[in-house]
């Protein structure tokens, strides 16, 4: 069940940062891997540096999700204007 949970977060906060950043719409496929690789990235870089949220878990995961998307979704964009 935490993995439907995790997804369906995934899903949520790749669109929301797709949204936040015009340009950057994948798709549902696409926005829902980006917001799993953004959870991955933004619950990590909130332990490195130490910031608690305090909130229910699945808004924690919701925030941090779209937090890590949004840095994922700048490094895409960098990367794509490099070439």
């Amino acid at each position: 069940m935490e993995w439907v949970w995790f997804i369906a977060i995934g899903a949520a906060a790749g669109w929301l940062a797709g949204k936040l950043l015009s340009g950057f719409s994948y798709g549902l496929l696409g926005n829902t891997v980006i917001g799993v690789i953004g959870a991955i990235v933004g619950q990590w870089g909130f332990r490195k540096l130490g910031i608690h949220i305090g909130l229910d878990y699945r808004v924690d995961s919701l925030i941090m999700a779209f937090a890590g998307a949004v840095v994922l979704l700048i490094c895409l964009g960098l990367i794509k204007r490099s070439k």
